[in-house]
C-alpha cells in the first residue's frame, strides 16, 4: 500500500520471524507501518519467543516487544514478563486484537491476552 494514506506519525512494527501474511493485514491498519529491520527504530516488535525479546531490546532498549504464542502454558506469562517484554498474545488471534494489542504496548502498557492468564 502507498504510504500516503499513512498519518505521519506511523506505529513503525518489527515482525521477527518476518511474516508477509501477517504484515500485509497489519499493513491495513491506518496507523502502523511494518518495517524490515531493527534499523528502521520500531516502537513495537512481535516476535515468536522468549530468546527473541532479548535480542531485541539489544538492538534496541526502546523497542516495546509482544511475544506471540499459540496457547498458554505453565509459567510462559511469567518467563515472558520477566524478559523484558510487554505482554502475551494469541498468534492465530483476530488481526485487530494485535493491531489494538500493539498500540497499547507501544503507549507503555503490559499486554496480555485474557485467553492467556491462566496459564501462568
Amino acid at each position: 500500500m502507498p504510504r500516503s494514506h499513512r498519518p505521519s506519525r506511523s506505529l513503525r512494527v518489527l515482525l521477527r520471524p518476518p511474516d508477509p501474511a501477517l504484515a500485509v493485514l497489519l499493513g491495513l491498519q491506518p496507523d502502523i507501518e511494518v518495517v524490515s529491520s531493527a534499523l528502521e527504530r520500531p516502537a513495537v516488535a512481535v516476535v515468536d519467543d522468549v530468546p527473541a525479546v532479548a535480542e531485541v531490546l539489544a538492538d534496541d532498549p526502546e523497542c516495546r516487544v509482544l511475544v506471540t504464542t499459540g496457547s498458554a502454558h505453565p509459567g510462559l506469562l511469567d518467563a515472558v514478563l520477566a524478559s523484558g517484554a510487554s505482554g502475551l498474545v494469541l498468534r492465530d488471534g483476530p488481526p485487530d486484537d494485535l493491531a489494538d494489542a500493539i498500540r497499547r504496548a507501544a503507549q507503555g502498557e503490559t499486554v496480555v491476552d485474557p485467553a492467556l492468564r491462566t496459564g501462568s
